[in-house]
Parts: C-alpha cells; sequence; structure tokens
C-alpha cells in the first residue's frame, strides 16, 4: 500500500468514525422528535415503535392548555437580554485584560472561571431573598441579570483568547491616528473579531435558553420559559413521555432554527486565530 493510499483510507476512516459520532450524538434528539409524534401508549411500547402513523394531537393539546407563544417570547427576550448585558461588560473588560495585561491578569480571569463551579443552590437563599425584597420574583428582568452575571466568566474567557490574537500594531496604529478607547474597541477591535464575538454571543445565547435552575425558581407563570413549561409536564402521576417529547420539541425548535441560520458566523467563530 502506498503512502497516497494509506492517508486516503485514514481520510476516509476519520470521515467515517466523525459521521458514526454524530449520528449517535443526533439520535436522542431524533428519538426525541420521533416520540412527540406518537400517542403515550405508543411512547412506552415495548420494543420500541420505528414505524407508526403519526399524530399531532400532542402538540394541539399543549397549544390548548399552555401559552407557548409567551414562554417562548420569554425564552427570547432573556436569552438574548443576558447575552446583550454580558457582552456590554465583558468586550470592554476582555480588550483590557487583552490589549493592557498585568501580572494578575490571569489571577483574575482564573478567579472568575472558578466562580462557575459554585453550585447554583448555594447562593440560591440570597437571590432569591434579594429578588423578593426588590419585587423582581417572576420578573424577565432578574432573569436576564442572572443569566448574564452567571454566564459573564465563560464569555470573558472565551473573548479574552479571542482578542489576544489581534496585533497589537492595529492598535497602536489606531492610537496615531488620533483613535479614542471607544473608537479602538468599536471601529478596530470588534470588526476584526466580529466571527469571534458572533460565535461566543451565540454561545451564550444558547446556554441562557437551556439554564433550568433559575428559571424554575423564580418565574411561575408571568416570566416563565420554555425550560419552565418543559418542567410543568411532569405530575405526581408519572411522567407523559409523548407529550413531554412534544414539548421538549417545540422549547428545542427555535434555537435549534436560530443555529442553523447563524452556523456560518459561528464556524468562522470557532476558527478565528488559527491561521496567522
Amino acid at each position: 500500500m502506498t503512502d497516497r493510499q494509506k492517508q486516503r483510507l485514514l481520510h476516509r476512516s476519520i470521515v467515517t468514525l466523525a459521521w458514526i459520532i454524530g449520528l449517535l450524538m443526533f439520535f436522542p434528539i431524533f428519538w426525541m422528535i420521533l416520540t412527540a409524534f406518537k400517542t403515550e401508549q405508543q411512547a412506552i411500547s415495548t420494543p420500541p415503535l420505528l414505524f407508526f402513523e403519526p399524530s399531532f394531537d400532542n402538540f394541539l393539546l399543549i397549544q390548548e392548555r399552555t401559552d407557548y407563544t409567551k414562554h417562548a417570547l420569554n425564552s427570547i427576550i432573556t436569552s438574548f437580554g443576558g447575552t446583550a448585558l454580558a457582552m456590554i461588560i465583558a468586550i470592554p473588560a476582555a480588550c483590557a485584560m487583552a490589549f493592557k495585561p498585568s501580572h494578575l491578569t490571569r489571577d483574575v480571569l482564573l478567579w472568575m472561571l472558578s466562580t462557575k463551579m459554585l453550585p447554583a443552590v448555594g447562593v440560591l437563599m440570597p437571590i432569591y431573598l434579594i429578588c423578593q425584597k426588590f419585587g423582581l420574583l417572576d420578573s424577565r428582568f432578574a432573569l436576564v441579570f442572572i443569566y448574564a452575571m452567571i454566564n459573564l466568566p465563560i464569555i470573558m474567557m472565551i473573548l479574552f483568547n479571542y482578542f489576544r490574537d489581534i496585533p497589537k500594531e492595529i492598535l497602536e496604529a489606531s492610537r496615531m491616528d488620533g483613535a479614542s478607547t471607544f473608537a479602538e474597541i468599536t471601529q478596530v477591535v470588534m470588526p476584526l473579531a466580529r466571527g469571534g464575538i458572533a460565535a461566543t454571543a451565540f454561545l451564550s445565547i444558547v446556554l441562557c435558553w437551556n439554564e433550568a435552575f433559575w428559571s424554575i425558581v423564580l418565574t411561575s407563570s408571568d416570566a416563565g420559559t420554555l425550560v419552565a413549561l418543559v418542567a410543568s409536564f411532569s405530575s405526581p402521576e408519572g411522567l407523559f413521555w409523548a407529550k413531554l417529547s412534544a414539548v421538549s420539541t417545540l422549547a428545542c425548535a427555535p434555537i435549534m432554527i436560530f443555529g442553523w441560520f447563524v452556523q456560518k458566523q459561528l464556524v468562522q467563530g470557532m476558527t478565528f486565530g488559527a491561521v496567522k
């Protein structure tokens, strides 16, 4: 076997392995969507049914019993609002750490990232009492602020690594032209790192969208997100798998569609700085 044939075989093996891993990761989503179109009896049948007559009864029941539109709107507002607030704080802070580092920069970043190791239940009582004191229970503002704060360490770390790859000579040239700090960030850094910023923002949106603990604890009827809607379909009588799969499909669909449209920016952000 020649070297060319070995390389071709290795390439095909890697591609095949990637497809296998991708299909294994996609299978739970596929099975969730499939179960959403089953009846409750079909959902728990043994062996599992792969071929059946699809039914839309579960989706119609969800629309009748719940206000899906309101929960979806709450998810959109809190996810995008929390991401926007976090980015407003993180971009200038990450720029300062990347372009004017000190001997404590790494320590500060690691300390911020270490706060993610604290379990959410550990700060549940003080945050709940603060929200209760200021009348923020079951409000979108509380979720926006909390989502921004819990994702800020990750956003800071990612943006710091993106900004660090920008040549400092570009900033020096802009300063020689008389650009202010605000102009440097908005007219130089952000355009150069727009792919990385877009990828980071999308990651933050996904994390906010999937955040369940604070959404369930701090909301009830007015500010409940799609995650809270999914949680409401569990009952003391047991789990209704078909209905739970249907509401989970409706909860995942918007963010999956959004991810499909921004995949170009996401890939560009993931490869930012890879080629010098």
